[in-house]
């Protein structure tokens, strides 16, 4: 990745995005915000999962309640999303939480902008303004079949969030992030690169709606990823219609894609050919599962055959190469072990989990 753009730090509870933090992966959760223990166990897995913070809708009068207790139980910093009514902001912030989500296209009273953010100030809370171009002041009407050219929702969406900074900067707020988000890559990478320039706020980068886990995965590494590459972008969210849990881990898959350095395990898995003589999917996906108790950065390798053994997994730090009934384990390219064909994964699960242990005991120490 290139240089990041240069931002000013904001902290959302304990942790740091923009200046040099580190890029912060961030979810949402799916369950009813009224349901406090549901909430919560999906904060848990969230948690597990190496998610930073977490976003939860506040959409009604009992959801600002239960994010009292929310707030109290929760392991990770939580940002309050709200839409269209400004009361529940206030709410929300009497609840303790640590970040509140505007969008511009919902909330379009400047005076009720404004309590918020003298609250907000009060608390040192800081405000993402989050501008979608699904909700922009002025848009065409559902079901009128017009879509504006991507130029005139780019401007639109740099409009909206520039208008809300002004009403912020006015009073002397400055614990600002910015996101610019579409449903379609080209709109959110233009939306984000028209912005960027012109603030130096943090920027949180996301594909909004991007779809079911396949497709939508694919929609926000190439908005994100370019977006990334360019060194603009400070805090991501992978927003999928699926398990929040899948979207920390797209989301760490894009950013360890981009890293010169990772920042945590990474997979590497040959496409399978006609030479392929074992049966492999499983044992990916057996691998893959391991891989989610490893906190450090670490490349592991499952190849199908000896083509593409040692040879081309040699910068990996441990891997596996199958041949006919039986593969070989090895490490940093050197072959440390050869075991009949179901006997293979097992030896390279062992070697896992003794890490997955040392990186437990280094945390707990």
């Amino acid at each position: 990745m290139r240089a990041r753009r240069k931002s000013v730090p904001v902290r959302v509870g304990d942790v740091v995005i923009g200046g040099a933090a580190e890029i912060v992966v961030q979810s949402m959760t799916k369950a009813d915000t009224r349901d406090v223990k549901a909430t919560l166990n999906e904060i848990s897995r969230l948690k597990d999962a190496n998610c930073r913070i977490v976003r939860v809708a506040v959409p009604t009068k009992e959801a600002a309640q239960a994010m009292v207790e929310i707030k109290k139980a929760s392991p990770l910093p939580i940002i309050a999303d709200i839409h269209y009514d400004a009361p529940l902001a206030l709410l929300a912030l009497e609840a303790g939480v640590d970040g509140l989500r505007l969008n511009p296209g919902n909330i379009k009273d400047p005076e009720k902008v404004k309590e918020i953010t003298r609250r907000a100030k009060e608390r040192e809370v800081p405000i993402r303004i989050g501008v979608n171009a699904g909700s922009l002041p002025g848009r065409p009407k559902e079901g009128a079949g017009v879509r504006p050219p991507t130029e005139e929702v780019v401007t639109a969406m740099v409009n909206a969030a520039l208008g809300h900074i002004h009403i912020l900067e006015s009073l002397d707020f400055n614990l600002i992030k910015v996101s610019m988000k579409a449903s379609d890559p080209p709109t959110m990478i233009a939306a984000n690169r028209a912005l960027a320039d012109k603030i130096s706020y943090p920027l949180h980068l996301g594909v909004t709606e991007a779809g079911p886990p396949r497709t939508g995965a694919v929609k926000s590494a190439v908005g994100i990823g370019v977006l990334l590459e360019e060194g603009i972008g400070d805090t991501i969210r992978v927003s999928l219609a699926g398990d929040s849990v899948d979207e920390v881990e797209v989301a760490y898959g894009i950013v360890n894609a981009l890293a010169e350095k990772l920042t945590g395990p990474n997979l590497i898995a040959c496409p399978m050919c006609g030479r392929l003589e074992i049966d492999m999917l499983p044992m990916v996906a057996e691998v893959e599962q391991a891989l989610k108790k490893i906190k450090r950065p670490i490349n592991v390798s499952v190849m199908g055959c000896v083509v593409n053994g040692p040879g081309e997994g040699q910068h990996a730090d441990i891997g596996i190469a199958g041949g006919k009934n039986k593969g070989i384990l090895f490490k940093h390219g050197k072959i440390v072990g050869t075991f009949p064909e179901n006997e293979l994964v097992p030896a390279l699960l062992r070697e896992l989990d003794a890490i997955a242990k040392e990186d437990e005991q280094k945390l707990a120490s």
